[in-house]
């Protein structure tokens, strides 16, 4: 009889690493592109996966719970770094187009034009003293 369930459970199990694994894979992304609401459901998926990789442990096979379980641990460790790393580079680059704007207008001893507020950003940025009306 016991054979009979690890051939079940263990296949079961294998799957269920599977989906989780995929599952933190979604939920490192969505951290590192600050979707919380993708990683909420990705996260909310996995406790399924990891829940299916548990039947496999009553044939003794623990590694598809590690495996999920790791997957789960790493994707919280590589999606802060993958943000910052992310940032960094999108810094760089507008630090260095807007030092490539500066470049010519230096050169050339023509004053340079105020930057256009971004589209969208219409609103002007309050400060600590101002009140804010409330619909009640």
């Amino acid at each position: 009889m016991t054979n009979t369930l690890a051939s079940v459970f263990v296949p079961i199990g294998v799957a269920g690493a599977v989906i989780a694994v995929a599952c933190a894979l979604v939920t490192a992304f969505a951290l590192a592109r600050g979707a919380a609401g993708l990683a909420g459901g990705g996260i909310g998926v996995w406790i399924v996966g990891a829940l299916l990789s548990l039947s496999a442990s009553f044939a003794m096979q623990w590694m598809p719970f590690f495996v999920a379980a790791g997957a789960l641990v790493a994707a919280f460790v590589v999606a802060p770094l993958a943000r910052m790393l992310f940032r960094g580079v999108l810094r760089a680059r507008t630090g260095d187009a807007a030092a490539a704007e500066a470049a010519p207008t230096a050169a050339s001893g023509a004053a340079r034009p105020t930057p256009s507020p971004a589209p969208g950003r219409g609103i002007p940025a309050r400060n600590i003293t101002d009140t804010v009306r409330v619909a009640s």
